[in-house]
């Protein structure tokens, strides 16, 4: 029987015009970058599992989002993890996203890793190098977190998903040490009970700690993908958004789905215990100095049959399921 487990394995500034000397020429340079930084704050495409191993039409959907991205032109792009696995056959996503040129972020996901691959060769086909880090961007920090360590206090069944204490030890030094506004990017949902990050709870008290030692709130906003849902929840002053699948929800190995011809699952077969959706989505995230989160989302439908004719049960996995990401405006 086959699970999911198995079938996954500024404008320029002239100077010339300006009387003062050349001692004072870059201190004013500077502050006017700074306050240019301050008014436009941050925006940034974001694209969780997409799972090019599985899609029949992965090109296409990874050519989509970048297409829209290059119109777009955030500060930079970043997915959310079960992007591919690190194997030559798959350098054409490579070739696709490197048609972006901007700054491009990775966060490791459970499937990046199947068939033997580990986390140093699935970083290296990337262009990436470490599995967590965090960097700055027009007066925001930004935290990539992995969450596929195994933990040091249980057996959990199926692929590791957790935080070890030497990542979290790190991530707390490195809150510690930044004064901006933080967000944060996991695999894995830390308030997901259903698969998500099995001590996302220590996580997130650790986020709240660090709000309440800074005095204001420096964790604003926690990105994660892997539920393949699209759902958002505000736990003590923080927001928790999941950014939904770019590609399908997984209805299980009970599922027959009927949305495509029997030729295409002769090809495809695993694709029958899925609801594929139709086009791919993404949302684009801005953040100001005005406690503002906007996130554009985008939305199709099911590839088919229509979600309400596929005999399936929307609220199996309790948020109901479908085929968008919300657009929704928060404040931190």
């Amino acid at each position: 029987m086959i699970n999911r487990k198995s079938f996954l394995k500024i404008g320029g500034l002239s100077l010339s015009g300006l009387l003062v000397n050349k001692s004072i020429a870059a201190p004013i340079v500077e502050s006017i970058e700074t306050n240019n930084i301050k008014t436009r704050g941050v925006k940034f495409g974001v694209i969780s599992d997409l799972h090019y191993d599985l899609m029949h039409d992965s090109d296409r959907r990874a050519q989509l989002f970048i297409d829209a991205m290059v119109k777009e032109q955030p500060d930079f792009i970043i997915q959310l993890g079960d992007f591919c696995v690190p194997k030559p056959q798959n350098k054409p996503l490579l070739n696709i996203w490197k048609k972006f040129s901007g700054e491009k972020h990775y966060v490791l996901g459970n499937h990046d890793t199947d068939g033997g691959f580990s986390k140093e060769q699935a970083l290296a086909f990337w262009g990436a190098t470490n599995p967590y880090y965090s960097f700055d961007k027009n007066g925001f920090h930004f935290v990539v977190l992995d969450g596929n360590e195994k933990s040091e206090t249980k057996k959990i069944d199926g692929y590791p998903r957790s935080i070890t204490k030497k990542q979290l030890n790190w991530l707390k030094k490195d809150l510690q040490n930044t004064s901006l506004r933080t967000v944060i990017f996991c695999h894995q949902g830390l308030e997901n009970t259903l698969g998500g990050l099995d001590n996302g709870m220590e996580v997130r008290y650790l986020f709240e700690q660090i709000n309440q030692e800074a005095g204001f709130n420096k964790v604003v906003l926690v990105l994660t993908g892997h539920h393949h849902m699209n759902y958002h929840n505000e736990i003590n002053g923080i927001h928790y958004v999941q950014i939904n699948s770019s590609s399908y929800y997984w209805a299980g190995e009970d599922f027959k789905s009927t949305a495509f011809s029997d030729d295409f699952y002769k090809k495809h077969g695993i694709l029958r215990y899925t609801l594929v959706y139709e086009d791919p989505i993404w949302a684009v995230i801005d953040l100001d100095n005005k406690k503002n989160i906007r996130i554009q989302g985008t939305k199709t439908k099911m590839a088919g049959v229509p979600l309400s004719d596929a005999g399936i049960d929307v609220y199996k996995d309790v948020y109901p399921i479908t085929s968008e990401i919300d657009s929704r405006k928060l404040k931190y």
